[in-house]
């Protein structure tokens, strides 16, 4: 294992300052600014097209950035890529295998050029890969290869690791899996960079959740700050005889249905609620399977997306 990297404080291990990234007159990333501090989660969010990709290839010394600062561990990741190199770890979404190569070939192909390498027993076990080291990797499944990817990131038993997806291809059980050794690593000191489409899996490892569009972070804070400003959803079935017109003035509420259930998202529940269940009284009328869900982090996701679409 590589010592530890000891320039910068523990509050400021991922840093970034205004950053811009431009291709010709498009703005790629457009002015972000973002920190996570030791042992900590950050999930970084957005459609395809937000900026996500771009800022992780700056972020892991791929890009220069067009202006604005990067620091990791306190070093420039383009700059100075040799001196932090061996403190980060990098699963991106694609490695690119060699298929001809066995898993157990793989690992040590790596551990030549990773200083501090765990060993190849190690980081198979660590993954649940062990009972395929003598599988060329041109047979594994999407999800072995994911697994492959991972325990690769994660050989030298970095400070910082940088996940792009990493968990798309497996099945539910090896995803609960990698989230709790990630877990563990992250509770040892790791700081972690995540990009997912899985609202579940930002919710499961993050501690804070920064939301791209277009470029610019659109909310940013706590898991419980994002989803504060979500709308909550109360849910309900109306008699046959009953549609959603019907239903009483419910001023600033939107009004939708599916399959069947009535949704009503609102950021004053409690009035929504005062009301629906006062006209039901009076009219005698039973709101089968009534249920109030707080705003989710994937229904801060969605709302994002509809302001995107809406702007175009």
């Amino acid at each position: 294992m590589v010592g530890k990297f000891n320039s910068v404080s523990d509050e400021a291990v991922i840093q970034i300052r205004d950053l811009h990234q431009n291709y010709g007159k498009f703005a790629a990333v457009d002015g972000i600014s973002l920190q996570v501090p030791r042992g900590r989660v950050l999930a970084l969010l957005g459609t395809n097209g937000a900026g996500k990709t771009t800022t992780l290839d700056v972020l892991t010394g791929f890009q220069r950035p067009t202006s604005g600062t990067v620091r990791i561990l306190g070093a420039d990741p383009f700059k100075e890529r040799a001196k932090v190199a061996p403190y980060v770890g990098i699963v991106l979404q694609e490695a690119g295998f060699l298929d001809v190569l066995t898993v157990a070939e793989t690992v040590d192909a790596w551990r030549r050029f990773t200083p501090g390498a765990r060993s190849r027993a190690e980081a198979l076990e660590m993954v649940d890969l062990a009972d395929r080291a003598g599988t060329p990797v041109g047979r594994l499944s999407g999800g072995e290869k994911r697994r492959l990817d991972l325990t690769l990131g994660l050989l030298g038993n970095p400070e910082v690791l940088f996940l792009d997806e990493p968990t798309t291809g497996l099945d539910p059980e090896a995803r609960r899996n990698i989230w709790q050794l990630l877990r563990e690593l992250i509770l040892g000191g790791m700081t972690v960079l995540l990009t997912t489409h899985y609202m579940e899996e930002a919710e499961a490892l993050a501690d804070h959740v920064a939301i791209m569009d277009r470029g610019r972070i659109v909310r940013e804070g706590t898991l419980a700050e994002v989803t504060a400003r979500a709308a909550t959803v109360v849910r309900f079935r109306l008699p046959p005889a009953l549609t959603t017109a019907d239903l009483p003035p419910l001023d600033g509420a939107e009004v939708t249905e599916r399959e069947g259930l009535v949704l009503v998202h609102s950021h004053e529940p409690q009035h929504v609620l005062f009301t629906l269940l006062g006209w039901a009284h009076a009219r005698a009328v039973q709101l089968a399977e009534l249920n109030v869900n707080a705003g989710s982090l994937e229904d801060a996701f969605l709302a994002v997306a509809a302001g995107e679409r809406n702007s175009r």
